[in-house]
């Protein structure tokens, strides 16, 4: 039996938000980096990296792999190093701000799938129509002038299969003994998997020999792998061992925003008023999510005093 997850809080929110400012780095460091290392490279290496850093603090804790989460946890490193390969792929088609507003439909995929395994985690009809008005911001914002070049186009459509690699390792993680499991122990899965199905891929692609270990390459490697896929990744499943995941993923909605921010500033990328419109957008969607329980939580701990 899953313990039951809380409604988010002010700490699960501020924490979100810390979070989805170092994931919407993500793309932009990749596509950064690109010419001196494949970002296929950079996600095994990063993946490799932060491996290492998570089976140390494991082997400091005196932490074992549960065999009973072996299963799902081998499915949910699978996911991961599909979503991530996804990312490589389509980086290479489209730029880094289609990539991280397609990677970021993830939340209607894991809202769907946990309405559909877990009754805890069915959302109210305002929550409903708070994710849609999140996803119209997103569709509205850049759907609009995404170009209409054929490899432009298969580079959003991998984004978006990235998306729903992502969506489904989240529920796989929350639908599994994973959501009772150590986050080191979930993320070490997703972590190895990443390592080698990133490195198969490089190898069969020709891209493994692409890597020069620049100031560029160590600076974002450092980032991925001690930033993002170490820290920020076991806060992430720290999170979801305690709060309900449909309400926190959608705070991951403010992430491509992060990301055309970056993109603006150091990829040059353009910004238009349809940027403008959809953040309003989603902003308003993660309030109809999150605001009304907060709002109500703290009147009720007001009229308590």
């Amino acid at each position: 039996m899953h313990a039951p997850r809380r409604p988010i809080d002010g700490l699960a929110a501020g924490l979100m938000v810390v979070l989805c400012s170092l994931w919407g780095l993500q793309q932009i460091a990749l596509k950064l980096a690109a010419d001196d290392t494949a970002p296929i490279m950079q996600i095994a290496l990063r993946s490799g990296l932060a491996a290492l850093l998570v089976g140390a603090l494991m082997w400091r804790r005196g932490q074992r792999l549960r065999r009973d989460v072996r299963g799902p946890g081998l499915v949910a490193g699978l996911l991961f190093a599909v979503e991530f390969v996804l990312i490589a792929l389509g980086l290479g088609y489209t730029s880094a701000s289609h990539m991280v507003v397609f990677l970021y439909t993830a939340p209607i995929f894991t809202a769907l799938g946990l309405a559909w395994r877990l009754e805890s985690e069915r959302l109210a009809p305002q929550q409903w129509l708070g994710i849609a008005l999140a996803f119209a911001g997103i569709a509205f914002a850049f759907l609009g002038d995404a170009g209409g070049e054929a490899q432009s186009r298969l580079g959003d459509a991998l984004g978006v299969l990235a998306g729903a690699a992502w969506g489904a390792t989240t529920v796989v993680v929350r639908a599994s003994r994973l959501a009772d499991a150590d986050p080191a122990e979930t993320l070490l899965y997703q972590l190895v998997a990443g390592c080698v199905v990133a490195l198969a891929w490089a190898a069969f692609s020709g891209d493994i020999g692409h890597v020069s270990f620049s100031w560029l390459t160590v600076t974002t490697l450092f980032y991925q792998g001690v930033l993002v896929a170490f820290a920020s990744y076991l806060a992430w499943f720290w999170l979801l061992r305690r709060y309900q995941a449909a309400q926190l993923v959608v705070f991951s909605f403010l992430t491509p925003l992060y990301g055309v921010v970056f993109g603006v500033a150091l990829l040059a990328e353009a910004l238009d008023p349809h940027f403008v419109a959809g953040a309003a957008l989603v902003l308003a969607g993660i309030f109809v999510v999150n605001g009304g329980p907060l709002i109500g939580r703290a009147r009720l701990a007001l009229a308590r005093r």
